[in-house]
């Protein structure tokens, strides 16, 4: 049954997210999803970046190598993003069925696995081209948490990662989320939580540091916290994936793969603040007559 595009409960109106996933549709499973649109944008958006800090010399490759870096940056969040949904969230029907890792219509991508697949191509990329590859992971974190707010935006559109259910004004009805007692009911909209706390403010903290700190891994560090912290605090406002375990009655997948993110994160901004410290106090006892 096909719901209205308002629906009023408890005296309160909320409006139903029955926004369509496909900007063109050719039937079944193929067409141009506004999903895969949301990637590309991520990708043409970081190109136009990476030119930009090529020209100023911020970013150790030439402009004409910004493309093929593009290229390792897609393949690497695409393939880790991929496996790592099926290796976090799927991985018994991905095991006994391997073939399931490429219906990528059924299930769909993993943001911890795209980051992880994001560092293994910088690598690979600096290895092939005999650079280092810590800088270059730094420029990845600055514009990385673009391509997630997209992403973010993109599963608010497609209806899927739904909140908790709620009553807060601007609350939304998603029609395939559950049915609580057998009816619909407002759900907090956490996608696009996460595309504010995730994508922006992760974007803003990362564009901050990598324009006022030159430190290899300061940018990266700061952008994993930021994430990670983010990460773990608007999954309390996103409903547990249906199946996926919740660990001691509270902590969910997400907030659990997020954990080494913080831990990691905040260990290196401390360790590059007493790095830094230390390095003003030697400075200090060089310049010191006596």
């Amino acid at each position: 049954m096909s719901l209205p595009s308002y629906l009023s409960i408890d005296g309160h109106r909320y409006w139903v997210n029955r926004l369509n996933p496909w900007l063109v549709h050719f039937g079944g499973h193929f067409g141009i999803r506004w999903y895969g649109l949301a990637y590309l944008a991520g990708f043409l958006l970081a190109s136009w970046i990476f030119s930009r800090w090529s020209r100023e010399g911020r970013l150790p490759i030439p402009q004409d190598e910004v493309f093929p870096f593009i290229l390792y940056l897609a393949f690497g969040v695409m393939i880790g993003g991929r496996l790592g949904y099926c290796i976090l969230y799927n991985a018994h029907d991905c095991l006994h069925h391997p073939l399931e890792i490429f219906r990528v219509w059924d299930g769909g991508m993993a943001s911890h696995g795209g980051i992880a697949g994001m560092v293994i191509a910088v690598w690979l990329y600096a290895r092939q081209q005999h650079l280092r590859a810590l800088p270059l992971v730094d420029a990845a974190a600055a514009t990385g948490p673009l391509g997630i707010m997209l992403g973010r935006c993109a599963n608010f559109v497609n209806g899927e990662l739904w909140g908790r259910p709620t009553h807060v004004p601007w609350a939304v009805i998603f029609p395939d989320a559950p049915l609580v007692d057998g009816h619909q009911v407002p759900r907090h909209p956490s996608q696009l939580y996460a595309a504010g706390i995730e994508g922006i403010l992760a974007f803003l903290v990362g564009q901050w540091v990598y324009r006022r700190s030159s430190r290899p891994g300061l940018t990266t560090a700061a952008v994993c916290a930021t994430y990670g912290i983010g990460r773990f605090i608007d999954e309390f406002w996103r409903e547990p994936d249906l199946g996926q375990p919740v660990f001691w009655g509270w902590m969910s997948k997400g907030q659990l793969f997020s954990i080494p993110m913080i831990v990691g994160g905040i260990a290196a901004l401390i360790w590059f603040a007493v790095q830094a410290r230390s390095a003003g106090r030697e400075a200090e006892r060089q310049t010191d007559p006596a």
